[in-house]
């Protein structure tokens, strides 16, 4: 039970860390770039995926109502758990590898994939695509770098004992 407890305190850090980063814009087309995710993937080092997801997903959702959810609440929602799902997979990747393959993982999930997803939904054609994927890329490499730069020290300081 203390461990779950833990693991709460822990995750509510995290979640106010997003809600920090949400408030650092990275200027773009889109208009809801900005560190929030950071938290998220460092989590998803420290934690695990599924902790780190829901940091993610969360801290997206913060971001968007920063910015009254200037995609429309439901492509924010859609964008939130594409952020759960990168989260996780490169948390999982890092597990099964190492940081700078699961980097790559996280980048290319966050910053191309994610978007193309969204070509799906009416309204978002290959024009937007290509218009916030530079941006897209650029948003998520800061908050997987800055995830990674923070967590390196931190596991030597954490776990190596």
């Amino acid at each position: 039970m203390q461990n779950n407890t833990k693991k709460l305190v822990l995750m509510a850090m995290f979640i106010a860390l997003s809600f920090v980063g949400s408030y650092i814009p990275i200027p773009s087309p889109v208009g809801t770039l900005g560190l929030d995710s950071a938290a998220g993937y460092l989590a998803g080092l420290i934690l695990g995926g599924l902790e780190g997801g829901i940091i993610a997903f969360i801290g997206h959702i913060i971001i968007a109502s920063n910015k009254a959810f200037y995609l429309t609440l439901p492509v924010h929602l859609i964008v939130a758990v594409m952020m759960f799902i990168s989260v996780c997979l490169f948390s999982f990747t890092y597990k099964k590898t190492n940081v700078f393959t699961a980097s790559i993982v996280g980048i290319v999930l966050n910053g191309v994939i994610s978007p193309l997803i969204l070509l799906l939904l009416p309204k978002f054609g290959w024009s937007f695509f290509l218009a916030t994927t530079p941006f897209l890329l650029t948003a998520s490499a800061l908050n997987v770098i800055l995830s990674v730069l923070v967590y390196i020290p931190l596991k030597k300081a954490l776990f190596n004992k």
